[in-house]
């Protein structure tokens, strides 16, 4: 009754007011003024063409281009951001490439008229600020990463191989000024300008492109990982100084004419350092949680940053200094850091860095370059980059007593210039310092030597090698059954342990269990790291401790994490690897099964799949593309648990249909040899009455552990009650069946185990 009086209402104060607005309408149309004209009989057409016509302007107004710029170049930088990850390399560099593809040196080469339409000229303005705005979140941010008591901690040997690293290659970067000004250097622009850009330009590092890769390859949290990390940010402090210092000199066209901007940067400085950074240490102490970090402090903290940017640009350096200031004057407590950060970076790199990289790609003109005098240039500017970066850096550190593979593997990654090396180059450009021709090749220069990073340290890996094992190598036991636990959310990983102890219980001689996390990095990540190892690991611990059962953990921070966990899987000659369950987010609704075959479709590793045949190998649709991704790839056997509040096992359930099923046996013996739990088979299709060698197998578990093994056949389904502490163990081919079957009595199941074994693995 409430019901249909709610409706009566509903339709009735919706149908009398629309009618009131009818009429209201209706009454304003004969007050027309003398000026309006009725439209003529037979012109009814001009609506149509009014539409038009405003159509046309809406898909030109500024705000729908810049949109659409927007869509199309996150598409673009994913994409070939993906490509990079696939071939070891940071995504940075693919989205760098991907704005270079879509500038003048290829898309708007070879479709210019498309080209034309997306970029046209005059859209090029509001690309360009807000670019600059995720400029200054991205300085920001690396300001905040650079952590001033490791400094101090380290600061001798950081400062002798930071200063050294970019002495060396300021020197002979101007030096090679010295014979390229004349050919190279734009109309009216100084000498001391042009060499003082190209010395720069060769002298930066790229802390966060440096530190992804430390991370990706293990060695943050070694002694050499400290000291490099350390010298990187030691460099960039360093080389942003340097360059507010080129600025101030470029614009004022001489050393003794920069003094009054150099010696207000300074004051300026000191007043950050003396005054801000305690009032703002203060402040972090106090709200160093997301409870008390408020929107008035964070506002606090947003309008030092956009402040400390417009002085520094007043004065006459760079609003990029004063984001990088704003950022290393943040409070030291590394809770709050992590926590603000996480509330910038991802605008700050998903959403605008890339509209950077594409309007760098507008003004990178690889076409110029069409002489072979020009390439044989910038091969001179290539190896003075590699020359004084890579090697100063690696012989100022053998010098303080480092040996040659510590050494070289510091130079190889100070030698990585990334996205900081664009933002100098583009400043430069912006001052008239740098021609477009000059520009083009500092930027390929920027990409090689970045691109070179991961093979050099590779390199440098396979020539120092020694004969020892380590990391995954040190839980390889070939006498052992090796589970591998794969988590991300910790609660699962507390569930999956439990699960796998029913496998090895106290039998630590026969079966060991490791437990895997992989952390997603982006650009920044060095506060998250040890804090997510951390808070991932604890719940598993705590079962561990509690089932007294020990775990050898591998934590790992990865670009592409599925790749990894694939790695490790396959060369850890692991026997089980249990998964929890990703199921896909698209499901439940029409558009969300649009959105999933679009999503696959779009994926490149789903695409990859479906071209090499893998991607068949199963159906199941509930699984998101990264459970789908494990199963098409894993070499070993992969558990996936459905968890249904998952606590204990008392029985296990094992649905069989034919012989495939019959690997499944080797488990529920291992259920019953170690924990001694009840095993049901039921026989859907009577392949274990039928089948001898099936039915053999079971009884030789019948006979060693009598009393553990019943056997059910169809007929016998409305005896068969699931529990709430059984287990369901099926295989995946047969949980298709039940699903598609919809039976009843597999609708509302508790937990399940689905195994997905190795197609080449034998019953």
């Amino acid at each position: 009754m409430k019901k249909l009086k709610n409706i009566i209402f509903y339709a009735g104060i919706i149908g009398g007011f629309a009618s009131l607005m009818y009429w209201i309408v209706e009454l304003g149309s004969d007050r027309l003024q003398p000026s309006m004209k009725v439209t003529e009989p037979g012109k009814g057409n001009n609506e149509w063409l009014l539409f038009l016509e405003t159509f046309k302007h809406n898909l030109t107004h500024p705000l729908a281009m810049l949109l659409l710029q927007i869509v199309t170049i996150i598409l673009i930088a994913r994409l070939f951001g993906w490509v990079c990850k696939k071939i070891g390399q940071p995504a940075v560099i693919g989205e760098i490439i991907a704005g270079i593809v879509l500038g003048p040196s290829l898309f708007g080469m070879y479709f210019p008229g498309i080209s034309s339409v997306l970029f046209p000229a005059q859209s090029l303005g509001n690309l360009e600020f807000l670019s600059q705005i995720g400029l200054i979140l991205f300085m920001f941010v690396v300001g905040m990463e650079i952590d001033l008591k490791v400094l101090k901690k380290q600061a001798h040997e950081a400062v002798v191989i930071s200063h050294a690293s970019i002495i060396i290659p300021f020197a002979l970067g101007m030096g090679l000024a010295y014979f390229i000004y004349k050919s190279f250097a734009p109309q009216g622009v100084p000498f001391v300008s042009f060499a003082l850009f190209l010395g720069i330009s060769m002298s930066i590092t790229a802390f966060p492109v440096l530190a992804r890769i430390a991370q990706e390859k293990g060695i943050h949290k070694t002694k050499l990982g400290t000291i490099v990390l350390t010298c990187a940010a030691a460099d960039d402090i360093t080389a942003w100084s340097l360059l507010a210092v080129v600025i101030a000199i470029v614009k004022a066209g001489s050393f003794v004419s920069a003094l009054p901007t150099v010696f207000m940067a300074i004051i300026y400085v000191v007043i950050l350092m003396k005054w801000i950074r305690p009032f703002l240490n203060r402040i972090g102490n106090i709200h160093a949680t997301r409870e008390n970090l408020n929107k008035p402090v964070v506002a606090i903290f947003f309008l030092t940053l956009i402040l400390s940017a417009y002085i520094t640009e007043i004065i006459g350096i760079h609003a990029l200094f004063g984001a990088f200031m704003a950022g290393a004057i943040m409070p030291d407590n590394q809770n709050f850091k992590r926590i603000f950060i996480e509330k910038v970076e991802d605008v700050a790199l998903i959403l605008l860095l890339p509209l950077f990289f594409v309007f760098t790609g507008l003004r990178t003109q690889i076409g110029l370059l069409n002489d072979p005098h020009l390439w044989m240039v910038f091969g001179w500017v290539l190896l003075v980059a590699i020359l004084g970066k890579f090697a100063g850096s690696a012989l100022a550190a053998r010098v303080i007593g480092q040996n040659w593979r510590d050494s070289l593997t510091i130079g190889a990654l100070m030698n990585t210039r990334g996205l900081v090396e664009l933002v100098a180059l583009n400043i430069g450009y912006d001052l008239g310092v740098l021609t477009p021709e000059i520009f083009a090749m500092l930027v390929i220069m920027a990409l090689v030597t970045t691109f070179m990073t991961s093979p050099a340290l590779s390199l440098i890996d396979r020539v120092f090698t020694k004969k020892t094992k380590a990391g995954i190598q040190e839980i390889i036991d070939l006498s052992k059954f090796k589970i591998l636990i794969s988590f991300g959310k910790p609660v699962m990983g507390k569930k999956l342990l439990r699960l796998a102890s029913y496998f090895v219980n106290n039998n630590y001689d026969t079966a060991s269990i490791s437990a895997l996390h992989i952390s997603p990095i982006g650009l920044f990540n060095k506060f998250k790291l040890d804090n997510y190892e951390k808070e991932s690991f604890n719940p598993l611990i705590g079962e561990s401790k509690r089932l007294n059962i020990p775990v050898k953990k591998i934590f790992k921070a990865s670009q592409d994490i599925y790749k990894d966990i694939l790695e490790v899987t396959n060369k850890g000659d692991f026997d089980l690897l249990l998964v929890g369950i990703g199921v896909s987010i698209y499901k439940g609704s029409i558009l969300g099964n649009i959105m999933d075959y679009s999503s696959r479709f779009l994926n490149p590793d789903f695409l990859v799949e479906k071209i090499t045949g893998k991607e068949n190998s199963f159906k199941s649709s509930i699984f998101a593309g990264s459970t789908r991704q494990i199963l098409s790839n894993s070499k070993v056997p992969v558990g996936i648990l459905i968890d249904n509040n998952f606590h204990d096992i008392n029985s296990v359930v094992v649905p069989f249909f034919d012989e495939n099923d019959t690997q499944l046996i080797e488990f529920a013996k291992k259920f019953i040899a170690v924990s001694g739990i009840q095993i049901v088979f039921f026989d859907f299709l009577g392949t274990i009455k039928t089948n001898v060698n099936v039915r053999e197998s079971i009884r030789a578990i019948s006979q060693q552990t009598p009393n553990h093994i019943h056997i059910m056949e169809n007929e016998d389904l409305i005896n068969l009650k699931i529990r709430k502490n059984d287990l369901i163990l099926v295989s995946l081919e047969s949980w298709e069946i039940l699903v598609d079957s919809k039976n009843p009595l597999f609708q509302n199941v508790p937990t399940v185990l689905i195994i997905k074994f190795h197609h080449n693995q034998n019953a």
